[in-house]
């Protein structure tokens, strides 16, 4: 392999992944990752799901890159040039590159201006362990957004007592899921004691520091903690005037290359340029921001890519209910196979799709990935 200096910012589970499939793919050359997270690389998905519940999960979080022979700065990038091939960092140093890979991720999307107090977000491990704290003495909490994030922090709401209503213009999980599993997650969740409501439109901040929402009538309701679960931004201030990013993120092909030369995107940060396949899209999930990390650094190197830029496959809990998902989002209408009881919550659901893909749910249910992967691949035909 040519010691061409490759250049990763973003220490991101992206960013880390590219570098560890770097050095696996026998890239010896410079390997340089520029991070503005001062508590080094750790994995997310355990933020709502683990450390909101259990200190102790703090100290399983970091994703190592031990014995790699990679030079790891500590300090923001706040500027690109794709001509001169550099990158700048907050400190004033300038870092040169042969390729770039953009991993910077996303940071939690706000409610609130700017300067107003009070409202929290779940993105960073010190966010989690400020909104810990806080679900230490608090009476009562709004989230607002209905994805997975904003119900997981729910459940950590109703786990320790706290009275939590859940506002989004869309029944929980349903953008992701669809109907027939909304329908099934709601109604676990508000006997769980978790109260879903639904808005004719965006919900704005009430006082400073914020207490509270003001609903599209007119309606305030307030509570001890609001916690914003509004999706996410992509961090691409950085890449100011090179043509890199948009207001989507920063565009990416199936080798993960962008509209520049030389320069390579994954993670949360990036968003699928339209082509055969389909319409832009972001797919801001664990799994992808994987794929794309092994796919991104193949590309860097100019080889071709093992694999595929996208993994359809996550996980969640709520309010106590484990589910698995595996295939195509969102699947539409009642699933073609039921095995088991959504009722009794626990049932693995099957969607089949017109291009031979299978969506697979396990509801509850104990299955491996391994085994959800092989029931939503195409059934091949002699």
């Amino acid at each position: 392999m040519t010691a061409r200096s490759v250049l990763i910012v973003g220490e991101s589970l992206a960013g880390t992944t590219a570098a560890r499939e770097l050095r696996a793919l026998g890239h010896t050359g410079p390997l340089t990752i520029i991070g503005a997270e001062p508590h080094g690389a750790y994995s997310r998905p355990p933020l709502s799901k683990a450390v909101l519940k259990e200190p102790s999960a703090d100290d399983v979080l970091a994703l190592g890159l031990d014995g790699l022979d990679i030079d790891i700065v500590r300090s923001a990038a706040t500027a690109a040039d794709t001509v001169r091939r550099s990158v700048t960092t907050a400190d004033g140093r300038e870092f040169r590159y042969d390729a770039l890979i953009i991993a910077t991720g996303a940071e939690a999307r706000r409610i609130a201006a700017p300067g107003r107090r009070g409202e929290l977000v779940l993105r960073t491990l010190d966010d989690a362990r400020v909104l810990r704290r806080r679900l230490e003495t608090a009476t009562s909490a709004i989230v607002v957004g209905a994805g997975f994030l904003g119900m997981e922090v729910a459940s950590a709401c109703a786990a320790r007592g706290i009275p939590v209503t859940v506002l989004d213009v869309d029944r929980p999980l349903e953008r992701i899921l669809g109907g027939y599993v909304s329908a099934a997650i709601t109604a676990h969740a508000e006997a769980y004691g978790i109260r879903c409501k639904q808005t004719p439109g965006f919900v704005t901040p009430a006082g400073n520091p914020m207490h509270g929402v003001t609903l599209p009538d007119g309606t305030t309701i307030t509570a001890d903690l609001v916690v914003t679960c509004a999706g996410e931004t992509p961090c691409t201030h950085w890449l100011a005037d090179t043509g890199l990013d948009d207001p989507m993120g920063v565009g990416i092909d199936h080798t993960c290359a962008t509209a520049v030369p030389g320069v390579f995107a994954a993670g949360d940060v990036t968003y699928f340029r339209a082509d055969d396949s389909g319409p832009e899209r972001r797919a801001p999930f664990w799994s992808n921001a994987i794929a794309q990390g092994k796919v991104a650094a193949a590309s860097a190197l100019g080889l071709p890519p093992a694999g595929a830029p996208y993994d359809d496959y996550f996980w969640t809990e709520v309010a106590g209910l484990a589910l698995k998902v595996v295939g195509p989002l969102p699947p539409t209408g009642e699933p073609t196979t039921v095995q088991g009881s959504v009722e009794n919550g626990r049932a693995l659901l099957t969607w089949k799709h017109p291009d031979g893909r299978s969506t697979v749910i396990a509801y509850g249910m104990r299955k491996s990935v391994t085994a959800l992967r092989a029931l939503a691949q195409p059934i091949s035909t002699p």
